[in-house]
């Protein structure tokens, strides 16, 4: 199972194991219980801390491995075997349960150890999801903690039946016993705030108390982060407030055109900006979404304030705005009824779920043919619609994507409905441009990549100036028409929306803000 390289770096990891831990497998006659069986077998022979027991009453579904501290009785279940995106979730498993420390807050820790219900908790999940190792990283530390948490990670295309069953066309999928408890990303503070009654009204009481910032950066992707280094290089007191760090680099899978580095993935960018972060005295703020922006000419205290949606209100003498874009929508009829039941924005998390049906990939750009390529390998066919008469891809993904034989692509091509039967896309009808004639597909997915929208919805009540396309308007610094505020990344007029644009872009706005506290503030 594992090539000598990671056993080694495997070994060299289980040193830390402090504790014993017992995996316990579950097997039937299998491929995959085989697999599960020698994936044990191999680890048990890295660590005298760890042993194999089998027990095939111990899980009703098979194969299952449980990894389990047996004197703290905890149990961390992954039903498939956890190779690609998984494996870390698997070390750290292993890790935790044997002791080792989490790098969690002690309020964090003793949040979840009193969290006094019993919780079952099933994590449907895709070996190729980028998301999904959050997630099951997040609920397998709570269940390391406190042993009235029981987590399965259950690999989606190994249990068709049960994906059948509960209609998952989306994942990471997380059901808490037995009931839908949430779909896509999810960090660990945003599980808690679910899960603990009070949570969000105690965050928010602690934000209120904190000292006012010299800058303050509202956004946590790439020029968000870059913006935050820079300015926190300078000696001055710096905050970041911020959905989740990473933004939507963290949605991003190949990146091949971050220059020096030949080719890295989106989440490892990600993490890498926030253990850079972690390198400076930055106050990182995460789960936590600005709905107003009030500039210091407005307020009593003469800091601008940026207000929260959980009720919380933070001080600055400036801003960096960097709150990134989102994906665009169809905005056709049935597109949100139809969201995570056949309709899907992440080609790399959903894909295997449509393992040998149908799909359409909706836009002719980078992103819809990478899209197309991606899924020809899976799924029975690709239909690429693109609105404009020529693909706007690269040539050589055009080329690529011409030579697959499962892949069509329909250029001057209106989506105009997505069909369902009431649970799950059943296909979609698009309009001929040139014709207007209306034609239907019958199909199981259909995943769009038709561009960006920036997340300024919240500014359009401020004194700062957006386009007619809803950006943030900037000079030459970063600046922007609000006295004090900043701005960078794919939410402002920057013509060309590319991660290491947005970190430049980041670091100059910030210089911007850091000239401006120079010459205004006493």
């Amino acid at each position: 199972m594992l090539d000598q390289a990671i056993k080694q770096q495997l070994k060299q990891y289980l040193t830390n194991l402090k504790e014993d831990v017992r995996l316990v497998v579950s097997l039937d006659e299998s491929k995959a219980s085989q697999e599960i069986l020698s994936l044990a077998e191999e680890i048990a022979t890295l660590s005298d801390h760890v042993s194999v027991v089998h027990d095939n009453a111990a899980s009703e579904r098979k194969p299952v491995m449980a990894v389990t501290n047996p004197e703290k009785g905890t149990q961390l279940r992954f039903a498939g075997v956890p190779m690609g995106h998984e494996f870390t979730s698997l070390v750290l498993a292993l890790l935790h349960s044997g002791g080792h420390p989490m790098k969690l807050e002690d309020e964090t820790i003793t949040q979840i150890a009193n969290l006094h219900k019993k919780l079952d908790v099933e994590i449907f999940i895709s070996l190729s999801c980028q998301n999904c190792p959050d997630v099951v990283q997040a609920f397998n530390m709570m269940a390391a903690i406190n042993p009235d948490i029981r987590v399965t990670m259950i690999d989606g295309a190994l249990f068709q039946d049960e994906v059948k069953q509960r209609d998952i066309l989306a994942v990471p999928s997380v059901f808490v016993n037995g009931e839908l408890f949430g779909q896509g990303r999810m960090s660990l503070a945003e599980i808690l705030t679910k899960l603990d009654d009070g949570a969000a009204e105690r965050a928010a009481a602690s934000l209120n108390e904190k000292d006012p910032y010299d800058v303050l950066v509202v956004g946590g992707g790439p020029a968000g982060g870059a913006a935050a280094v820079y300015a926190a290089r300078k000696g001055i007191r710096t905050g970041i407030v911020a959905k989740r760090l990473g933004g939507q680099v963290m949605d991003t899978m190949a990146i091949e055109n971050f220059i020096s580095v030949k080719r890295t993935e989106g989440p490892k960018l990600a993490a890498d900006l926030g253990e850079h972060l972690k390198e400076y005295d930055v106050d990182v703020i995460t789960d936590q979404q600005a709905d107003r922006l009030m500039g210091a000419a407005h307020t009593d205290d003469g800091y601008i304030h940026i207000n929260l949606e959980s009720g919380a209100t933070l001080k600055s003498k400036s801003v960096i705005l960097s709150p990134g874009a989102r994906w665009r929508e169809m905005n056709v009829p049935g597109e949100h009824e139809y969201r995570n039941k056949g309709v899907a924005y992440c080609p790399h998390c959903d894909g295997p779920l449509f393992k040998g049906k149908k799909t359409a990939v909706i836009g002719g750009g980078n992103s819809g043919i990478e899209a197309a390529i991606d899924l020809a390998g899976i799924v029975e066919h690709v239909t690429v619609l693109e609105f404009a008469d020529v693909l706007r891809a690269d040539q050589v993904l055009i080329d690529k994507a011409n030579s697959l034989p499962n892949i069509d692509i329909i250029t001057m091509a209106q989506t105009t409905e997505v069909i369902g039967d009431g649970k799950r896309v059943t296909g979609l009808k698009y309009k001929d441009r040139h014709t207007d004639e209306v034609h239907t597909i019958l199909l199981s997915g259909i995943f769009v990549q038709i561009g960006l929208v920036p997340n300024t919805e919240w500014l359009k009540d401020s004194d700062v100036t957006l386009s007619p396309r809803g950006e943030i308007e900037i000079g030459s610094r970063g600046d922007t028409s609000m006295s004090g505020v900043f701005a960078a990344g794919d939410a402002t007029t920057v013509p060309y929306k590319q991660i290491i644009i947005a970190m430049g872009e980041g670091a100059k706005a910030s210089l911007g803000a850091f000239d401006y506290l120079i010459r205004h503030q006493g």
